[in-house]
């Protein structure tokens, strides 16, 4: 399979050429990407590589690289790396972009291209619509004998826990003295460099780590989700750590573990980042349409203004610089933080939370009750190819004319005890339905009512 879209090229390894991310379809959009960015930055010569641990990573970073450097580039190759990690090195490196090798939460056998800009983001639409239409046209020119680019090799992790640990938020006397027991789940992937290596910079002594051998073999599910995080909950209750932290494979999601080793719920890993922000520096926050309602509570709270996003980091950046928002992010355990950089990032989640609970002298438990309560039923239906997705979401847009519709991406219901958004999947072919209420029958039973309604 093989998903094409803005923010990047995703499929499984293998497969026909046009059905599969293979080595053909590799070199041409990575060919399409070099081209794009030629265009935008003519005088720019410098693209960065990272990946994650993803067993077919290697063989994606050699085309990839190799590729980039016969397009007459100058590649920075900074080898496994989180997705975070990544984007603050194109800006490190004042380079035109960089192409992350991951497929993020999907099993082992996906893999991705994700393409950024020159600041270190995400590409728009526009500049994603282009690259795509190169590759179509396979409109690109390698480069002769004399203008061949080379390749260097670079470790940026350092750069990036310095750059978490010199946030003012981040208060690492805090934290060392409050000498927390820390349990990780890394998946198996690029975390187990980065969450430890941050974690000792913070002062935490007692580390127990948990499937953080970088081979790419994820040990579950990878994706951060309470029916993937068995063993760490199981993990929490035995070994009496204060607070687990699960991350996905390329580290700019965060799940929180209490210390009885219920589920902290992904959605307000960005509730208590903000909680904690918005106490020391008051404002305006953005989240995407598929978020609590928990985030905008928290937001009037202190005064400040929340606002919603389309589905998909670009369009929640974007809103963030339009109203001046000093947090933000995703309800799936996505946290952006201005003050480091545009980009989800887990281990500025890290830090801000264990900044945040060292401040409180709570459990995390405790932290937890201090948020309002709600809960998300995340559910989707399978396309086949006769489903008219649009006709679809606009049937269902009429049924609920009276309550209020937001239509920037698919179909949102706002009603007055909860809301259900409907959307297209940009990377699966799926129609996700989220629903929120007070309890999780409620969500349950708004979710099953939308079903209900589209078969």
């Amino acid at each position: 399979m093989l998903v094409k879209s803005i923010s990047g090229i995703r499929g499984t390894i293998g497969g026909r050429v046009g059905e599969g991310l293979n080595p053909v379809d590799i070199v041409r959009f990575t060919a399409a990407y070099a081209t794009q960015r030629r265009q935008a930055m003519p005088d720019n010569n410098t693209l960065i590589v990272g990946r994650d641990a993803r067993i077919s990573g290697q063989m994606v970073d050699m085309l990839v690289s190799a590729t980039l450097s016969g397009m007459g580039y100058h590649v920075v190759n900074i080898g496994l790396a989180t997705t975070p990690t990544t984007e603050l090195a194109v800006t490190g490196e004042k380079a035109a972009g960089g192409i992350i090798l991951t497929a993020s939460h999907n099993p082992m056998q996906w893999n991705a291209l994700k393409l950024l800009n020159e600041r270190g983001e995400f590409l728009s639409d526009k500049e994603g619509k282009g690259v795509l239409a190169i590759a179509e046209q396979e409109d690109f020119v390698f480069a002769e004998i004399d203008g061949l680019g080379s390749i260097e090799h670079k470790d940026y992790l350092p750069y990036h826990v310095q750059n978490v640990l010199g946030l003012k938020l981040v208060d690492v006397e805090a934290i060392r003295k409050a000498n927390l027991t820390v349990a990780i789940d890394c998946v198996n992937s690029v975390g187990g460099l980065a969450i430890p290596a941050l974690l000792e910079a913070l002062g935490v002594k007692n580390i127990i780590r948990l499937n953080c051998t970088p081979d790419g073999h994820f040990a579950h599910n990878p994706e951060p989700i309470p029916q993937n995080l068995t063993q760490i909950s199981d993990l929490m209750r035995e070994s009496k750590a204060d607070v687990g932290f699960v991350v996905d494979p390329d580290v700019d999601r965060l799940a929180i573990i209490c210390e009885n080793g219920e589920m902290f719920g992904e959605e307000y890993t960005l509730v208590s980042v903000a909680d904690y922000v918005l106490q020391h520096t008051p404002g305006n926050t953005v989240s995407n349409l598929s978020s609590s309602r928990a985030l905008a509570d928290v937001t009037k709270r202190y005064g400040g203004t929340y606002e919603a996003s389309a589905v998909g980091e670009v369009n929640v950046t974007t809103l963030m610089r339009k109203n001046g928002a000093v947090i933000g992010g995703e309800g799936n355990g996505g946290v952006i933080y201005p003050a480091s950089h545009y980009g989800r990032d887990a281990l500025v989640g890290v830090a801000l939370f264990l900044s945040n609970l060292a401040h409180s002298g709570m459990k995390v438990s405790e932290l937890r009750k201090t948020y309002p309560e709600y809960c998300i039923s995340k559910n989707r239906i399978d396309l086949t190819p006769e489903m008219d997705v649009d006709a679809l979401l606009e049937r269902i847009k009429q049924r609920y004319a009276s309550e209020r519709i937001t239509t920037i991406d698919g179909v949102k219901i706002d009603f007055a005890d909860g809301w259900v958004h409907l959307r297209k999947s940009n990377t699966e072919p799926i129609i996700r339905i989220y629903s929120e209420a007070a309890t999780e029958a409620e969500a349950n039973a708004l979710a099953q009512q939308i079903k209900d309604a589209i078969q």
